[in-house]
């Protein structure tokens, strides 16, 4: 126990147990099927705080952006039904980003169970564990004294192997048994994750691999990255001279500005690294599970046995040889990982030297913006030079701010022009969900700002702002200060970009009338502007800086700005010039 109070009910020692393995926050929405629970938090106040949202989507993100920050589990607490259903974005998300959380469900009492009874629902068979499930185990706590027991094997779960969250669900007569004080069962200790090492053969084998190799290239990123084994992995990769590119949304993983980064493999990757991955002769996946966005739909690496000869180093055992199978497969938690491979004893030189050079030439080259000579001239002239925006954001930004973003083409703007000193320098800097969740940035650059205390960059469009903006009034009631830059441009991009792809010219469900965001923030109690000229940007960014409260600078981006690589026009008289090809020459 942490405290002089002693549990009196279980909804107490629950909260106890939390404090025991080190919770400090716990997001969530209120419900009546936990009200032990809730009086618990007050009871403990003094060592723990729950953070209430307005939204279990919103309090379930920000539950995943402290797994990722942390390395320990998110905590989440929502009600019955709608309260689980809501937060099942947030377990998804924490699923395929391999982020530990713990998500407690309040639920119906025992003598209403399995009658339909109000909001009840099987949450075994809505978050079953499976290997694409959204959950690595779903548990109900039926005995209080067993709550020690359950807290601590969630933890122990979420934490080990591949990463994940963990559902425990909260009959809510067993939060309000009683537990006298001769009964209560004694707190666990806190939970760590098991380490691991590499044995020497696998080491060896690897060796071999790289001094045969002719044009090696490391992936690195997923769960479990710590500042040492980042650290770690930049001295291995600069004692064999090899070029790293981070994995999709991982781009904090690696340093950036090093001389032998490759840049990221992930959506809208940089054709040239798409290339150096195809001709790569050795790929060291160190981290990721080589998903279809790292592998462009699995392409880049080609299903079942890649042309490359493939190194894949993984926590869980079960992604290992699941979708490729490797050369090499070696199953080691990433704090481990690196600090293996930089014991392998390097030659006195490589082969591969000017190809390391050329795949970092490839990435700066990358940073060039692209050409905009294909638009009309009075649609050019009114653009906003995106670029520019970030280099801005660059400039100012401090090293160790976190930057947030849900999903949608707007992210693709920080993901290719911002670049992250992140791990290397002690923090992680990079939140951005893999599944492509979308409101996911405001409120996870909320809990980064309640969590870290430093500050909390998010970029929005106005699609994704809209899923979760109301989590601004939780921002304001916590004294959380974000910066959000919100691109406007009145549709779902990335949505509009793909239909007129497919479907040019033929625009359905797209178009987006949205509300004055400005008057919107200001009402929740953030300082708001609205920009249309990116030479205004930098003022406004300096002073949202020096502001103690949060701000919303919304940038109007013309429809025509699709993404960093091609405009709405150039999609569509693509797509068109494919049609008129592939018409028929006879009726």
């Amino acid at each position: 126990m942490v405290t002089e109070i002693s549990p009196k009910i279980a909804g107490h020692l629950l909260v106890d147990c939390l404090i025991q393995q080190g919770v400090t926050h716990a997001f969530g929405v209120p419900g009546e099927s936990y009200l032990a629970v809730l009086d618990g938090f007050h009871l403990y106040r003094e060592h723990i705080q729950f953070i209430v949202n307005r939204q279990e989507g919103g309090a379930a993100f920000m539950a995943e952006a402290h797994g990722k920050l942390t390395g320990r589990p998110g905590v989440c607490f929502v009600t019955r039904g709608p309260g689980a259903t809501n937060a099942a974005i947030g377990l998804h998300t924490a699923f395929q980003d391999s982020t530990p959380m713990v998500l407690f469900i309040g639920d119906v009492a025992s003598d209403t169970r399995d009658r339909e009874a109000f909001q009840e629902l099987d949450y075994r068979v809505l978050f079953g564990p499976s290997t694409q499930g959204m959950a690595k185990r779903v548990e109900r706590i039926d005995d209080a004294r067993r709550i020690p027991e359950y807290v601590a094997r969630a933890f122990a779960t979420a934490m080990n192997g591949r990463p994940g969250p963990v559902v425990l669900v909260l009959p809510e007569d067993m939060l309000t048994q009683a537990l006298p004080i001769e009964l209560a069962p004694q707190v666990l200790p806190k939970v760590q994750a098991v380490d691991g090492w590499i044995a020497p053969q696998p080491l060896s084998q690897l060796r071999s691999m790289l001094l045969n190799a002719k044009q090696p290239l490391v992936i690195a990123g997923g769960a479990g990255w710590t500042p040492a084994s980042a650290q770690a992995l930049q001295r291995f990769a600069q004692a064999w001279s090899l070029p790293v590119a981070n994995a999709f949304r991982f781009q904090d993983t690696f340093d950036n500005f090093h001389p032998q980064y490759a840049g990221d493999v992930g959506i809208g990757i940089n054709p040239a690294l798409a290339q150096r991955v195809r001709d790569s002769d050795l790929i060291i996946a160190i981290g990721p599970r080589l998903g279809e966005m790292t592998s462009n739909g699995y392409t880049l690496l080609e299903v079942p046995k890649t042309r490359q000869t493939l190194v894949h180093i993984h926590a869980g055992s079960e992604e290992l040889n699941r979708v490729y199978q490797a050369d090499l497969a070696i199953q080691v938690p990433m704090q481990s990982a690196a600090l293996a491979l930089e014991q392998i004893a390097p030659p006195s030189s490589v082969a591969w030297q000017a190809w390391t050079r050329a795949c970092n030439a490839d990435y700066w080259a990358n940073l060039k913006p692209s050409s905009i000579a294909d638009l009309p001239a009075d649609t050019a002239q009114g653009l906003v030079d995106m670029p520019s925006v970030i280099r801005s954001l660059q400039a100012h930004l401090p090293h160790d701010a976190v930057i947030t973003n849900g999903a949608g083409n707007f992210a693709s703007w920080v993901h290719r022009y911002f670049q992250y000193h992140g791990l290397i320098k002690g923090h992680k800097t990079q939140l951005a969900p893999t599944n492509g969740a979308m409101g996911y940035g405001v409120p996870a650059g909320i809990a980064a700002a309640i969590i870290t205390g430093r500050l909390a960059f998010t970029i929005a469009g106005d699609g994704d702002f809209l899923m979760n903006g109301q989590e601004l009034a939780t921002a304001v009631q916590y004294g959380a200060k974000t910066i959000i830059v919100l691109l406007n441009n009145g549709m779902y991009g990335t949505i509009r970009m793909h239909q007129e792809r497919e479907y040019p010219q033929r625009v359905a469900g797209t178009a987006l009338h949205n509300p004055d965001f400005v008057a919107l923030a200001k009402a929740y109690g953030y300082a708001a502007v609205r920009i249309t000229r990116s030479a205004d940007f930098e003022s406004e960014l300096l002073a949202a800086l020096a502001r103690t409260e949060g701000s919303l600078i919304e940038i109007a981006l013309e429809p025509e700005l699709i993404s960093t690589r091609a405009t709405l026009a150039s999609v569509t008289n693509g797509a068109l010039a494919k049609e008129e090809k592939n018409k028929p020459l006879y009726k």
